[in-house]
């Protein structure tokens, strides 16, 4: 049935032939036939039927299609003096325009006039445009009229245009001199349309120039006396919801306090005693109540409070905890995250809740309870939490947190072991558990942490080698333990050792294990590097099986895969040419030295994130005499781009087991010492101090860098990057950590290549989040160094 629309349709016939449209291509047919009608319309300047004819744009408009060629015809509604015309061009005006048309500032003359009209109800029309659609130039013509309003004895018209100040406010903030003297009147008003208004303009006030917050101090009394009233006072039909007396009033003032009295001993002192009260007699068993005592909890720790008073903050987010409302959790676990580092004792005593949430189905709820629960983590609850965190990966982690959890509870547990044999235990669960999901630089601080232990080699090596043999799909799993076999598998079939369960294992045991790993399709090909090492370093040590490994290493010599063939090529040549040298090349691994960590405060036991920084690429370089700056880390630096001397030719060496391992063995040459190089301070703004430790390691700079988060909010997702001319290399390791405690620091070591001696220079960005907002990117230009190498 073909439905024939006319320009007269009236609104709700179109919905209703909108809705019966069977497909879309029905509903856009009727749109369209409609919008075609509409055009006409306003071409024959058909005043009769245009607030009619804007209707349905407005409802086509928000339907998602366009309805830009309105706009003309909301600006004639407006100036019309019919209140029913006004009302439909100010709603299209709204929704149709915005402070980046042009178009807009027709409506400037027309807003003015009704600002200043008899009737009320067109003057409250002309303010919600105006709060809505105003513009920086709309603003400075119309804060005049704003301000006329704003001491109106019309209650209805005051708030408004309060409202209205607010936008003019964050257009213009020179204009908050023109509103300030009004507010003194505002706060003490008694409507509560009026107060709320008010109170969020003051905030907005606040918010924009930190110079106000002094000034409004002065009011705290009037606004805890209101909050007071509001809390005491008796059931009143009028702001009463859900058994609450006007929330949204109480949420406001509760904000403002938090902005009054932020770094503010005395302020915080006044509100002490109101806060208490708001958070002891506000009802919990709806959600309004929630809200109000959610915002107090978030005031409490905002300001200086008092610790009993931060007690019991935390233990209203405790009860939230328990709430069956999956949002009210969320949000509880999610501020407990946000403030753990205000009151960490407060937060410990809900452990064993935020532990039961790791049990939620909702994967939200699950991330933020880990998150919450690494933050807690110190010596003491070291093996319980980390206990759970294990449970929870074995059983019930989703995959998308699985990467994140195992990085973090090796890290973790590295920091806090109470013991190596606890640590080795707890990162085999691990690999046993989530091994596939591990990162790659995962496996090698595990080998290091097994490196520095040489009295727990035999048990490692064993447990190790008990766990590969009943699942090799893990393949973090494998690489640890061909590595861990490879180094001490002489340990593994010397017998029993002290620590752990007697065990009886063959040398052929062992090398069938190893041969089905390289054999197999289910090991990733660096597996299989680490695999070859490992029967080609057992070879030495496992006399009786020499030669069989030295078959099962000769099968790769014609392998695809180019790194494994060569390898092994490599291999039996050293088989059948330098035998005698087998034995020397194949020792174990020395004992590594254990590495120094670096001091951390109590702030800086959150454990949050810990993904790698990325190193900037080396950047093309252009000549400019005296030039200062360095172009971005995109652009490039400035540098010299002469092309460096040749190096000169290496002397010939005709040692055999120098040519082997590819050395040079001409004299030694005596390095003179070093001398103490002075840290270089390479950032220090936004609160960000980043500071560069200085050593020689060889040929190569070594730059410890260590970056401060001296504001008194949390940093997460810290990027450190930095950038030099293309005649230098430069790589940076990952971060120990991307989240930053207030106070607290984090640390990163960076490596310069500069074999041509070519002046250094660092072009240094760095990024992150406070509060859950990005910050400003930081951006430096580093060009003197203490040091010439």
């Amino acid at each position: 049935m073909v439905v024939i629309l006319t320009s007269t349709v009236k609104l709700r016939d179109l919905i209703r032939q909108i809705r019966s449209a069977r497909t879309a291509a029905e509903e856009r047919s009727i749109i369209t036939k409609e919008c075609a009608a509409i055009r006409d319309s306003f071409r024959e300047e058909d005043n009769d039927n245009r607030c009619r004819n804007v209707a349905k744009l407005l409802y086509i408009h928000m339907l998602g299609y366009p309805a830009h060629f309105g706009q003309l015809e909301c600006l004639k509604l407006i100036a019309s003096p019919r209140f029913v015309d006004k009302r439909i061009g100010y709603l299209g005006a709204m929704l149709l325009l915005d402070e980046r048309q042009d178009v807009h500032l027709l409506v400037t003359n027309s807003l003015k006039n009704d600002l200043s009209h008899s009737t009320q109800f067109v003057s409250g029309l002309a303010l919600a445009a105006c709060g809505n659609i105003c513009s920086a130039e709309m603003g400075r013509d119309l804060a005049p009229e704003i301000e006329k309003l704003l001491k109106s004895s019309n209650a209805f018209l005051r708030k408004k245009a309060a409202l209205c100040a607010v936008r003019i406010i964050k257009k213009v903030p020179d204009l908050i001199e023109v509103f300030i003297p009004l507010t003194k009147a505002l706060i003490n008003e008694r409507n509560h349309g009026v107060l709320l208004t008010s109170v969020i303009l003051i905030r907005e006030m606040c918010t924009t120039n930190p110079d106000c917050i002094d000034h409004f101090k002065k009011c705290i009394f009037n606004l805890l006396r209101v909050l007071k009233n509001l809390i005491m006072a008796g059931y009143s039909p009028e702001h009463d919801v859900a058994g609450c007396s006007d929330p949204f009033l109480q949420v406001q003032l509760l904000r403002l306090l938090a902005v009054l009295g932020k770094c503010d001993a005395e302020a915080s002192e006044q509100m002490n005693d109101v806060l208490a009260q708001v958070a002891t007699n506000t009802e919990t068993s709806k959600n309004v109540g929630n809200a109000i005592l959610y915002q107090t909890v978030l005031t409490i720790m905002d300001i200086d409070a008092e610790s009993g008073l931060r007690v019991l903050a935390v233990n209203i987010l405790g009860r939230f905890l328990l709430n069956s409302d999956k949002n009210i959790r969320y949000v509880a676990l999610n501020t407990l995250l946000r403030t753990v580092h205000i009151d960490k004792a407060a937060v410990q005593r809900h452990r064993n809740t935020i532990i039961e949430c790791l049990g939620d189905v909702d994967i939200s709820i699950q991330k933020r309870s880990m998150e919450l629960l690494f933050a807690l983590l110190n010596t003491n609850n070291v093996r319980s939490v980390i206990g759970e965190l294990v449970k929870f990966l074995s059983v019930n982690a989703p995959p998308e947190l699985k990467s994140k959890l195992t990085s973090t509870i090796i890290i973790s547990a590295d920091k806090y072991a109470p013991s190596k044999r606890w640590y080795m235990d707890t990162v085999l669960k691990v690999l046993i558990h989530g091994g596939q999901y591990c990162r790659d630089d995962v496996v090698n601080s595990i080998t290091q942490s097994i490196s520095e232990s040489p009295e727990m080699y035999a048990f490692i090596v064993q447990k190790l080698f008990i766990a590969v043999k009943e699942d090799i799909g893990q393949q973090p799993l494998v690489q640890v333990a061909t590595w861990a076999i490879g180094e001490y598998g002489d340990l593994l079939v010397a017998g029993p050792c002290d620590i752990g369960e007697p065990i009886e294992i063959s040398e052929t045991e062992v090398v069938d294990v190893l041969e089905h790993i390289i054999t197999g399709s289910l090991c990733s090909s660096t597996t299989k590097y680490f695999t070859l090492n490992a029967l080609m370093k057992l070879s030495t040590r496992f006399k009786t099986e020499a030669d069989r490994i030295q078959k099962v290493v000769g099968y790769f010599t014609i392998n695809t895969n180019v790194e494994l063939q060569q390898r092994s090529v490599e291999y039996k040549t050293i088989f059948k040419r330098y035998d005698t040298m087998r034995t020397a090349l194949m020792e174990r691994m020395p004992v590594t030295a254990q590495s120094e960590k670096p001091a951390t405060t109590e702030a800086d036991n959150v454990v949050e994130k810990n993904e790698e920084a990325a190193a900037a690429v080396p950047l093309p370089v252009a000549q400019d005499n005296q030039q200062d700056s360095l172009l971005n880390l995109i652009g490039g630096l400035v540098g010299d781009q002469t092309p460096p001397p040749a190096p000169a030719a290496a002397p010939a060496n005709n040692d055999l087991l120098m040519d082997l391992l590819g050395l040079d063995s001409g004299p030694p040459v005596m390095a003179a010492a070093a001398p103490a190089i002075p840290p270089v301070t390479a950032i220090n703004k936004q609160g960000i101090l980043v500071t560069f430790n200085l050593s020689h390691e060889g040929e190569k700079l070594k730059i410890v860098v260590e970056s401060r988060n001296n504001t008194a909010s949390p940093i997460a997702d810290y990027l450190f990057q930095a950038a030099v001319p293309k005649t230098i290399q430069i790589s940076l390791n990952a971060a120990s950590s991307t989240t930053i405690a207030p106070n607290g620091t984090i640390h990163q070591e960076m490596f310069v290549s500069n074999p041509n001696k070519a002046t250094l220079k660092m072009r240094l960005k760095v990024s992150y989040t406070s509060g859950g907002v990005p910050a400003p990117e930081i951006q430096e230009t580093l060009a003197s160094f203490p040091v010439s190498y």
